[in-house]
């Protein structure tokens, strides 16, 4: 009977040691998380957002080991204009001029590798502590691209915060990018993550 009861105590332990050391799953909040942008020009900007989806998966430890978002470009709203003023604004960069929306609905970003940020970087969010890397997709073209991150996490939940400059020309967005032109857009637009994710059950 003890070693029954042994043989049962084994396998109960050896079960819960394997529930814990399996990656979690968290799926993003699609109502509350948003990417927030502005573009630039000499004379003026824009600021807006995109909507997100995606998943997040995260080592044993609570760190992050992969994940994959997807931004639709039709989500994309604009803040500081009125319509029709707005309206054309989101026409034109939907259209071929710049995301190609037609061809392209979907911008990606799939994370390559996240590790500890000890960086002194002062456009970064404040409290950021990790650098994520990954592959992100925009108009048919995939670069690097990586910038510091403040994660947080609980038992259910994760919380991503960024801030960064996104090159828009690396993505062949090359339209308005002649300073000499009466309207000149600089290269650089303003990124902002505010990402809610839930742990899968």
């Amino acid at each position: 009977m003890k070693k029954t009861l042994s043989i049962l105590l084994l396998i109960g332990l050896s079960a819960c040691t394997k529930d814990i050391q399996q990656p979690l799953t968290f799926v993003v909040n699609s109502s509350t998380s948003k990417i927030g942008w502005k573009g630039s020009a000499s004379d003026h900007s824009h600021i807006g957002s995109f909507d997100l989806n995606g998943t997040v998966i995260t080592n044993p430890d609570g760190t992050v080991k992969s994940g994959d978002f997807t931004i639709p470009v039709a989500s994309i709203m604009d803040y500081d204009l009125t319509d029709p003023a707005k309206q054309q604004l989101l026409d034109d960069l939907k259209s071929a001029n710049f995301f190609k929306i037609a061809t392209y609905p979907d911008t990606k970003f799939h994370i390559t590798g996240v590790a500890p940020y000890r960086g002194t970087d002062t456009s970064a969010v404040q409290g950021a502590n990790y650098l994520m890397t990954g592959d992100f997709t925009m108009t048919g073209e995939t670069h690097e691209l990586s910038f510091p991150v403040k994660i947080g996490r609980t038992a259910d939940s994760l919380k991503t915060e960024a801030k960064f400059k996104l090159d828009r020309t690396k993505w062949g967005m090359n339209i308005y990018n002649d300073p000499s032109k009466p309207l000149y857009i600089y290269p650089d637009v303003n990124i902002s993550l505010h990402i809610l994710a839930a742990r899968s059950k």
